[in-house]
């Protein structure tokens, strides 16, 4: 996830991996991401809902490398309940 990402077409890929798989994972690094992802979020919410989906989130923090430097990133876990 990026900052420039658009949250309506991650969200419509969330929620084809969520039909798909019943569980999907984001990872931003930034405030600006980490909004998207939030929105992104929200809207796959919607996305899924019709489905009989009660998605679902978990933040945490995860440590990734970056261009051989680490970052710290917020890795959202989706699912239902």
């Amino acid at each position: 996830m990026s900052a420039q990402s658009r949250p309506k077409s991650v969200a419509g890929a969330l929620a084809a991996v969520l039909r798909e798989k019943g569980a999907a994972e984001i990872q931003a690094v930034g405030a600006g991401a980490v909004n998207q992802a939030v929105k992104a979020i929200a809207i796959a919410r919607g996305f899924v809902a019709p489905n009989g989906i009660d998605l679902i989130t978990i933040p945490s923090f995860h440590e990734i490398a970056i261009g051989g430097e680490e970052r710290t990133a917020i890795k959202f876990l989706l699912g239902s309940r």
